[in-house]
C-alpha cells in the first residue's frame, strides 16, 4: 500500500518571493517556471526584471501547475488553458454562490423584481 505524504506551508498574504525561491520551494526546474512566465500563467510583481519577485500566491498557482503537468503530462501552453478555465470556474461558482445567497435572504419573488430594475 502506497501513502501519500503532503508538505504544509502556511503562506503570508505580504510575502515576497523571488524567483530562486520559488523554484526552490516548488521543486520545478527554473526552465519550466520560466516558461510559465512566458505563457502568462505566473505574473511576476515586477514584470520585466532581471530578478523577478512573486507574491506568496504563486506559489498555490505553481502548485497547480506541477500538479496538472505531472497529472495530465501538459505542456505549459496547455496548463496556461487549464488554469485559465480553472480560474473562470472559480469566479462563475463565486456568483452563483452571491446569487444564491440573495435569492435566498429576499425570498424568490424580491430577488427576480430586483434583478430587473
Amino acid at each position: 500500500m502506497q501513502t501519500d505524504s503532503h508538505e504544509v506551508m502556511w503562506l503570508e498574504e505580504g510575502e515576497v518571493w523571488s524567483f530562486d525561491d520559488l523554484a526552490g520551494r516548488s521543486g520545478l526546474p527554473e526552465a519550466v517556471l520560466q516558461e510559465l512566465i512566458d505563457c502568462g500563467v505566473l505574473e511576476p510583481r515586477t514584470p520585466g526584471a532581471d530578478d523577478p519577485t512573486f507574491n506568496a500566491s504563486a506559489f498555490v498557482t505553481v502548485q497547480s501547475a506541477a500538479r496538472l503537468r505531472s497529472d495530465f503530462e501538459l505542456d505549459s501552453a496547455g496548463v496556461a488553458v487549464a488554469l485559465a478555465l480553472l480560474k473562470r470556474i472559480e469566479r462563475l461558482e463565486a456568483a452563483v454562490r452571491s446569487y444564491e445567497a440573495r435569492f435566498n435572504a429576499k425570498g424568490p419573488a424580491s430577488a427576480l423584481t430586483a434583478k430587473h430594475r
